[in-house]
Protein backbone atom coordinates (compact mmCIF):
# COMPACT_ATOMS: atom_id res chain seq x y z
CA UNK A 1 0.00 0.00 0.00
CA UNK A 2 3.19 2.65 0.49
CA UNK A 3 4.69 1.37 -2.46
CA UNK A 4 1.21 2.68 -4.18
CA UNK A 5 1.43 5.64 -2.52
CA UNK A 6 4.91 6.48 -3.12
CA UNK A 7 4.06 5.98 -6.65
CA UNK A 8 1.02 8.23 -7.28
CA UNK A 9 2.78 10.72 -5.41
CA UNK A 10 6.09 10.98 -7.63
CA UNK A 11 4.06 10.78 -11.05
CA UNK A 12 1.19 13.03 -10.38
CA UNK A 13 2.39 15.74 -7.57
CA UNK A 14 3.71 18.61 -8.55
CA UNK A 15 7.05 19.41 -6.47
CA UNK A 16 7.64 23.10 -5.53
CA UNK A 17 9.98 25.03 -4.04
CA UNK A 18 9.95 27.76 -1.59
CA UNK A 19 12.98 29.24 0.88
CA UNK A 20 12.89 27.96 4.03
CA UNK A 21 10.52 29.15 6.74
CA UNK A 22 9.97 27.63 10.75
CA UNK A 23 7.07 28.08 13.07
CA UNK A 24 6.97 32.03 14.43
CA UNK A 25 8.00 33.61 10.78
CA UNK A 26 5.20 35.53 9.69
CA UNK A 27 4.64 35.05 5.80
CA UNK A 28 2.48 36.35 2.69
CA UNK A 29 0.93 33.48 1.07
CA UNK A 30 -0.49 34.12 -2.85
CA UNK A 31 -3.03 31.32 -4.07
CA UNK A 32 -5.18 31.32 -6.48
CA UNK A 33 -8.91 31.09 -5.88
CA UNK A 34 -11.54 29.43 -8.56
CA UNK A 35 -14.90 31.29 -9.16
CA UNK A 36 -16.75 29.92 -12.12
CA UNK A 37 -14.44 30.53 -15.14
CA UNK A 38 -12.72 33.51 -13.56
CA UNK A 39 -9.01 32.85 -11.43
CA UNK A 40 -8.03 35.37 -9.31
CA UNK A 41 -5.05 35.64 -6.65
CA UNK A 42 -5.73 36.44 -3.04
CA UNK A 43 -3.09 36.78 -0.13
CA UNK A 44 -3.08 35.28 3.20
CA UNK A 45 -0.77 37.33 5.50
CA UNK A 46 0.04 35.50 9.08
CA UNK A 47 1.94 33.68 11.57
CA UNK A 48 3.42 30.57 10.81
CA UNK A 49 1.98 28.17 13.72
CA UNK A 50 3.34 24.88 12.65
CA UNK A 51 4.71 22.90 9.92
CA UNK A 52 2.95 19.13 9.79
CA UNK A 53 3.87 16.06 7.81
CA UNK A 54 6.85 14.77 5.48
CA UNK A 55 7.36 14.36 1.95
CA UNK A 56 4.84 15.60 -0.49
CA UNK A 57 2.24 15.34 2.03
CA UNK A 58 3.79 18.09 4.62
CA UNK A 59 1.32 21.33 5.42
CA UNK A 60 1.96 24.66 7.16
CA UNK A 61 -0.75 26.46 9.53
CA UNK A 62 -0.38 30.11 9.34
CA UNK A 63 -2.99 32.18 11.94
CA UNK A 64 -3.88 35.79 11.23
CA UNK A 65 -6.10 38.31 13.29
CA UNK A 66 -9.21 39.59 11.15
CA UNK A 67 -10.34 42.17 13.59
CA UNK A 68 -10.76 40.53 16.85
CA UNK A 69 -11.29 37.23 15.74
CA UNK A 70 -8.22 34.97 14.88
CA UNK A 71 -8.51 32.61 11.73
CA UNK A 72 -6.13 29.85 10.47
CA UNK A 73 -5.70 28.13 7.67
CA UNK A 74 -3.41 25.24 6.23
CA UNK A 75 -1.54 25.14 3.34
CA UNK A 76 0.01 22.29 1.96
CA UNK A 77 3.40 22.71 0.26
CA UNK A 78 2.45 21.17 -3.23
CA UNK A 79 -1.26 22.63 -3.45
CA UNK A 80 -1.46 23.38 -7.13
CA UNK A 81 -2.90 26.97 -6.79
CA UNK A 82 -0.16 28.16 -4.37
CA UNK A 83 1.34 30.81 -6.13
CA UNK A 84 3.92 32.07 -3.73
CA UNK A 85 5.33 32.30 -0.16
CA UNK A 86 7.14 35.61 0.85
CA UNK A 87 8.58 35.85 4.32
CA UNK A 88 8.33 39.42 6.02
CA UNK A 89 9.58 38.72 9.32
CA UNK A 90 11.84 35.78 10.83
CA UNK A 91 10.55 35.45 14.55
CA UNK A 92 12.57 33.58 17.44
CA UNK A 93 10.30 31.22 18.99
CA UNK A 94 11.32 27.98 21.03
CA UNK A 95 9.38 25.47 19.99
CA UNK A 96 8.47 24.06 16.48
CA UNK A 97 4.37 24.27 17.25
CA UNK A 98 3.43 27.38 19.05
CA UNK A 99 -0.15 26.69 20.17
CA UNK A 100 0.17 28.53 23.11
CA UNK A 101 0.18 31.72 20.47
CA UNK A 102 -3.36 31.54 20.11
CA UNK A 103 -4.03 32.37 23.61
CA UNK A 104 -1.99 35.52 24.23
CA UNK A 105 -3.47 39.29 23.61
CA UNK A 106 -1.62 42.39 23.22
CA UNK A 107 2.06 42.89 24.08
CA UNK A 108 2.24 39.27 24.84
CA UNK A 109 1.39 38.23 21.33
CA UNK A 110 4.65 39.86 19.63
CA UNK A 111 6.91 37.11 18.39
CA UNK A 112 10.88 38.40 19.16
CA UNK A 113 11.70 39.49 15.44
CA UNK A 114 15.00 38.01 13.91
CA UNK A 115 17.28 40.01 11.45
CA UNK A 116 17.14 38.37 7.41
CA UNK A 117 20.20 38.56 5.92
CA UNK A 118 19.50 39.15 2.24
Amino acid sequence: MEALLNFVQNEFIEKKEFSAFDAGDTLTVYYQIREGNKVRTQFFKGVVIQIKGQGLSKTFTIRKMSGTVGVERIFPFNMPGLEKIEINKKGKVRRSRIYYFKKLRGKKARIKEVQINK
